[in-house]
């Protein structure tokens, strides 16, 4: 087990460059840097996309998969204007717990602690390709060339 996990935490080291653009057909199995790009991407088309570690295979399986089409968009879906550690880490978890508060039934409720934020942006918030429109690329410090 101990060995699995140092060779995923090795892998995690490539995929997380923008140095490398392709890696030809085996890009149709294994994870890139180009795939894991758009796992962190805020752009509408790319939230909730490409969770494989090593393996793109399960994410083309299951239809998470999305190609690099346009530059990503690096950020978080609703800009929280802070660089304090625990802020960020805690925003997220504060943010459900008022979604799920205001909620109006339980079906909500509970696709908001359980489904991804491409459902919650995109049905309530109103960000991220919500009612309004795509998420703005000026609010957000890194995209990629």
């Amino acid at each position: 087990i101990e060995t699995s996990r140092q060779i995923n935490l090795i892998y995690q080291y490539w995929i997380h460059t923008d140095a490398i653009r392709t890696i030809g057909p085996l890009e149709e199995v294994l994870n890139t840097a180009s795939h894991h790009r758009v796992h962190h991407g805020v752009n509408k088309q790319y939230l909730d996309k490409n969770h494989g570690s090593i393996l793109i295979l399960w994410d083309r399986l299951f239809g998470t998969f999305e190609r690099e089409d346009e530059p990503v968009v690096y950020g978080l879906t609703t800009n929280i204007n802070t660089f304090n550690p625990l802020r960020i880490a805690a925003h997220e978890h504060d943010q459900i717990r008022k979604d799920v508060a205001a909620a109006d039934n339980w079906h909500d409720r509970l696709s908001y602690i359980f489904r991804g934020p491409g459902w919650a942006y995109s049905q309530h918030r109103g960000v991220a390709g919500g009612e309004d429109g795509p998420v703005e690329v000026s609010a957000h410090l890194a995209t990629t060339a």
